[in-house]
Parts: structure tokens; sequence; C-alpha cells
């Protein structure tokens, strides 16, 4: 049984229908275009307004209903985005496919959760970004959000050390206030990464 899809049965958006704080003015700051791809997106939010913002935008997620939600929305914002049914377990990373992707609150058991950040990292065009705010191993006394379960968090070192030789533009651990819809309320304990990738990995090593 997919608890998510149950969850996004419901006729209210669970985490609100404006994007990430976070991922909303970093995209901004970066100026980005192209093509997006939104992974466990759920509703669509951070999807919509990417859509928003030109880009031609994709959202993965396993919850049918979290998919509907999302087209509901983007035909709200009179938008359009491919929402595509992906369970991250059977992902197909593609090289070098996208300007930018995003995952905003997209926790998962840590095997999986390394899987889908190499996914990330390869999937990326040279010069595109990966964005992700996501709740750190601090969270769980905060209870304003995310899982109650330290295998679900992200570590600083997850990032640092697998996007070791990205640029990265922004890291941040620490804390910050939330208020997107009912799902996240409250002060919280986050970490943010913006990461650019190389536009020539090769030549960087041939240098190095």
């Amino acid at each position: 049984m997919n608890s998510w899809n149950e969850r996004f049965r419901r006729e209210d958006y669970v985490y609100g229908t404006n994007p990430n704080v976070f991922i909303a003015d970093m995209h901004k700051k970066l100026k980005l275009t192209g093509e997006a791809l939104a992974i466990a997106e759920g509703e669509g939010r951070n999807a919509v307004f990417l859509a928003r913002e030109g880009m031609n935008v994709t959202v993965w997620d396993y919850a049918e209903s979290g998919l509907e939600k999302a087209n509901r929305l983007a035909r709200t914002n009179d938008v359009q985005l491919k929402t595509e049914l992906v369970d991250l377990e059977e992902a197909g990373w593609a090289e070098n496919q996208w300007d930018e992707i995003v995952c905003v609150f997209g926790h998962f058991p840590k095997e999986l959760r390394m899987k889908t950040l190499k996914g990330v990292k390869a999937a990326v065009k040279p010069g595109g970004y990966f964005l992700s705010e996501v709740y750190s191993p601090y969270q769980i006394p905060y209870r304003s959000g995310g899982p109650q379960d330290q295998q679900f968090l992200y570590t600083p070192e997850e990032f640092l050390e697998l996007f070791t030789d990205w640029r990265i533009v922004h890291f941040f651990m620490g804390e910050v206030f939330r208020q997107e819809g009912e799902g996240h309320q409250g002060l919280s304990h986050v970490i943010q990464f913006a990461g650019q990738k190389p536009a020539d990995l090769m030549k960087q090593s041939e240098q190095g």
C-alpha cells in the first residue's frame, strides 16, 4: 500500500501551493533556464513554480494522487507539466539530461537516498544545477515536519562528499522557519544544497 498516495487523496494541498522558499530564491538568483526535473515532488508546488519561471518541467513521484494534484495546480496557474509515475527504486537516470534537478524534502532510507543522489549527479547536464532542501539529523526534536526516523534524514557529508567535484554555490545546515501547508510548520533544522556540475569534468581531470 502506498501511504503517500492515500495522503494526497485529500482535497487540500498537504504542503501548500507555494514553492519552497529556498528553491524559489536560489532558482531566481541563478536565472536558470531549460529542462527541469522535480523528484519526489508530491503535489507539484515546486514544479509549478519552475514552470511559471519558464522551465520545461518533468515531475517524478510514485503517488498517482499527488501527480493528479500537480496537474490540477498547473492548470490553475496556466502552465503545463510532464508528470511521470516513478518509483525511485526503479528510476532510470539518463546521463546529462537535465539543466536543473530539484528535490524538496524527499526522504528515503539511506541506500535509496545514495542511489538517488548518484543518479542526480549523473543526470544533470554539464553546467547544470542540483537544488535541494531536506531535513538534517537534528530535525526530529523540532517536530515541525519530516520523518521521525534517523535513517531517513540526510547528513551534510552525503552532499559534500558525493558532490566534491562540483562547484558548490550554496551549502547550509541550520535552523529555518517554514510554513508549507499543514505538513511543514514552524522552526526546522535543514540542509540546503545548490551545486553546479562542471562544464567539462574530463578537462578538469586532465588538468588535475
